[in-house]
């Protein structure tokens, strides 16, 4: 119990993310210029409404998870939250000098799924679309939880499905294109290579420890 009090106010970090919302919400309504970088690969993508489900439970997963790092391993939570931020701010400005658009289906049946796109579409307008934020924090969630130790297997599998599941959603729905995709995934590999990998091989340095990478 002394533990989780004594890690439960790291989670106040997590106020930055509703911030970075309003920020997204700002840039994206920028119909203007918005570029459509999709491919012929997109076009062929066909549109699932069934993978909405994966989609909006993006939010629950980045939450979750990062509630989870906090407590299993702080030093994790603060890196990865980072490494969001950055990732997004750096997103934020492309938005602004260079705003894409999604071509969306329309959407004719009436039912559960099909609705429930609809509502995404109506609340997410398709302009801040190069890179995606979703697959952005799913992929670094799933790239930071590498360095979470003693995980169950359960646990580990859930990540990487779940987060596996986010990330095409956003192809199958229409919110993104694979350009997007790999944007996002590209730029969380790059600011991950510094946050998780540099900066931990120079602090083991300045402490004595050798450190020795298997070939």
């Amino acid at each position: 119990m002394n533990r989780i009090l004594k890690k439960s106010p790291y989670l106040l970090f997590l106020l930055v993310i509703p911030l970075l919302a309003v920020i997204y919400q700002l840039l994206n309504n920028r119909s203007q210029k918005a570029v459509d970088i999709s491919t012929s690969i997109d076009q062929s993508i066909p549109f699932l409404s069934i993978f909405i489900i994966p989609y909006i439970l993006w939010y629950a997963y980045m939450f979750c998870y990062l509630i989870y790092f906090c407590f299993k391993d702080t030093k994790v939570y603060i890196k990865t939250l980072m490494l969001i931020v950055i990732a997004e701010l750096i997103c934020f400005v492309i938005y602004f000098f260079f705003q894409t658009t999604v071509p969306r289906p329309t959407i004719v049946s009436d039912n559960f799924l099909n609705n429930l796109v609809q509502w995404i579409y109506t609340k997410d307008r398709p302009y801040n679309c190069f890179p995606s934020i979703h697959v952005l924090t799913t992929f670094t969630v799933m790239l930071a939880s590498l360095h979470i130790k003693n995980k169950h297997i359960l646990n580990t599998l859930c990540i990487h499905i779940s987060g596996s599941l986010i990330i095409i959603s956003t192809l199958f729905v229409k919110q993104h294109v694979i350009f997007d995709m790999i944007g996002s995934m590209f730029l969380v590999t790059f600011l991950y290579g510094i946050s998780f990998e540099l900066l931990t091989f120079r602090m083991r340095e300045k402490s004595g420890t050798v450190y020795v990478k298997n070939k």
